[in-house]
This record gives C-alpha cells, sequence and structure tokens, in this order.
C-alpha cells in the first residue's frame, strides 16, 4: 500500500535523498532548512497558528512494504505578506496607433507588482524519477491528497489558492527571461537570486525595473517562454486547469513561470469532497477511485488510494482498506478522477 500521511522527522534523510533530485526552494537540500521546515510541518498539523504565513504542511507518500519516501507535496498557509510580500509581473498588453501613418501596433507588457496580503501556495511536489509510471499514478495521489486535507480545514486557509508553475529552461537548466532581464538587473545566477529572495526581499524593491518592459525588446527564447510552462510540467497544468485553477496572467519575476488561481470553494476535488458511513461488502464493484482518511494513531494524518463503491451516504470498501477506517465514524474522502 502507498501511505499518504503528515511528515515527520523519521522522514529526514529519504526527504534529503528527494531534495538532491530537484532544485526547488520549498524542499530545501540545506539539512538546517530541511530539519526546519520538517518541524514547522508537524506542528502545523499539530496546532496551526493564526497567522496563516507560519503554516506549513508537509505530505509524503510511503511504500508501507519498504517504508521509502517516494513524494513530496506541500501547502503554505499564506504565501505574500507585509514583511514578505507576492512578487509578479503583471502580463498585458498596449495599443500605440499613429493617425499620420495609418499603422497600429499592439505591444506585449510586463509590469513589476507586488501582493501583501497573499494566498494559501501548493507546491513542493516532487516524484521520484523511479515513481513517475507507476500505474497508481502516485504524483496524482500526492498531488490531491492536499486537497483532501483542505476540504476539511478550509479555515485553516485563505480564500485563494494560488500555485506557481516553472517555465521551459534551457539545455543547462537557465531561465530564458533570467537570463535576458534579471542578470541585467541583478547580477548573479539564477537560483542564488530565487533563494536570496526566500530571506530578503529589499534587494528586489531596490534593483528590479518599475517601469512598463516591453516584450519586444527582449530576444525571442526570452518572449515565447513568459506564461509558458516546461514540457514535464504540463501535466500538471492540464490537471489544474481540469479542477477549476485558471491562469492569472501574472508571471514569476526571475523566470516568468505563470502563476495560477482558483477559489478555494470551486476547485472540484475540495467542492465534491464527501463524508460517508463505511461499510464492508464483497457483492459491490469496487471501480471508482478516491483518496479516504485513515485511522493511524502514530500519524497526525494520513490517507490512502483505493477502489470503492458510492451508495447514496455508505462507501463500501475492500476489506483490507475497511480494517484501516473505523467503522462507527464517517469516512472523508475525495475523489481522484476529473
Amino acid at each position: 500500500m502507498f501511505l499518504l500521511r503528515n511528515a515527520n522527522e523519521d522522514d529526514f534523510y529519504d526527504l534529503k535523498a528527494l531534495a538532491s533530485n530537484v532544485e526547488l526552494i520549498n524542499l530545501p537540500r540545506n539539512e538546517k532548512k530541511l530539519k526546519e521546515l520538517i518541524s514547522k510541518s508537524f506542528h502545523t498539523f499539530q496546532s496551526p497558528s493564526k497567522d496563516l504565513s507560519k503554516n506549513y504542511y508537509l505530505f509524503v507518500i510511503e511504500n508501507t512494504k519498504t517504508s521509502e519516501i517516494l513524494g513530496t507535496s506541500l501547502i503554505h498557509g499564506q504565501h505574500g505578506t507585509d514583511e514578505e510580500p507576492h512578487f509578479f509581473l503583471k502580463v498585458g498588453q498596449e495599443h500605440k496607433f499613429s493617425q499620420s501613418l495609418n499603422t497600429g501596433f499592439v505591444h506585449g507588457t510586463l509590469k513589476f507588482d507586488y501582493e501583501p496580503n497573499g494566498y494559501t501556495e501548493l507546491g513542493g511536489l516532487i516524484l521520484d524519477p523511479e515513481a513517475r509510471s507507476h500505474p497508481k499514478k502516485l504524483g496524482k495521489q500526492i498531488s490531491f491528497v492536499r486537497f483532501l486535507y483542505m476540504a476539511f480545514h478550509q479555515k485553516e486557509f485563505t480564500k485563494l489558492i494560488h500555485t506557481e508553475l516553472l517555465p521551459p529552461f534551457d539545455h543547462k537548466g537557465r531561465s530564458f527571461l533570467w537570463e535576458s532581464l534579471g542578470r541585467k538587473f541583478f547580477n548573479m545566477e539564477y537560483m542564488d537570486a530565487d533563494k536570496l529572495s526566500r530571506e530578503n526581499k529589499e534587494f528586489i524593491f531596490s534593483l528590479f525595473p518599475s517601469e512598463t518592459i516591453y516584450l519586444n525588446l527582449l530576444p525571442i527564447q526570452a518572449r515565447e517562454t513568459v506564461g509558458k510552462v516546461g514540457e514535464h510540467t504540463l501535466p500538471v497544468k492540464r490537471m489544474l486547469e481540469s479542477i477549476g485553477f485558471e491562469y492569472t496572467y501574472e508571471v514569476d519575476p526571475f523566470d516568468g513561470g505563470p502563476h495560477f488561481r482558483a477559489p478555494l470553494n470551486k476547485i472540484k476535488p475540495i467542492k465534491q469532497a464527501f463524508s460517508k458511513n463505511p461499510k464492508f461488502s464483497q457483492e459491490k464493484e469496487l471501480k471508482q477511485k478516491v483518496i479516504i482518511e485513515l485511522k493511524y494513531k502514530e500519524h497526525l494524518f494520513s490517507a490512502c488510494e483505493c477502489e470503492c463503491h458510492i451508495e447514496k451516504e455508505d462507501i463500501y470498501l475492500s476489506q483490507d482498506i475497511f480494517g484501516l477506517v473505523k467503522e462507527n465514524e464517517k469516512v472523508r474522502g475525495i475523489y481522484l478522477s476529473f
């Protein structure tokens, strides 16, 4: 079985190994910061702060046969505060027309802006490369488990849910927008600037151009990647769009990756979340794929993907899954197919 649950300190070495495969800020390679994230997450699941920006929910997917952690996902309670605003470039257009020449142009534009009263953010989605082709769709499981948790803890999150996707990079892993724009104003590597931005926002305010940026002045490769996603991120984009997320016409100011957002109560898995009476029957055909919450005492939160049959207020489960829920308590879950 693949168990979806909150991360704990025993997961540190597996998480460190996963972090070494990617360069993501919200699953840091730095051991101290990774331990701090695991600790923050554990305390958040245990007792979330009223200051949403302090809350981090780190989920893992565990192969219970091997005890190996195969992937992670994250919810940050609020990204964007007065102290640490949410920065973005607004993608727009500017119309120019000359009557004397009877000629006009439509210019693509970027405009730096920020939001001090931000949003709950989804991030940290990582799956071990060897697990990506698993028939159980482990990537979708570890992604969707966040919606299960959010569906039944909505007061812990903002009304709008935000996520940022990665754009295309060149063969050396460099950002086309950064190389043609950011580097000219910051004189540092993309990842160095991205890491620094998590701890120091002053340099962004002080050095980033505040006037309108005309896309036509940038190299074609930089223009073509603004608001686009990389090949490996396309399935994530399609999934988000299928459940209610929309492109905001805002992009990351460093790499041009698109920002997507959706109202919490309009996200399909959350909107269609259910709470039903558990039952076991060998006569029912179990076809519907769902993620349901389990009752593991050693974890603050746990869940799993399973097949079931739903009738009105009842959910019929296989014998092994039925043994992992409490017979006299309702089962909380979300549908996995959209």
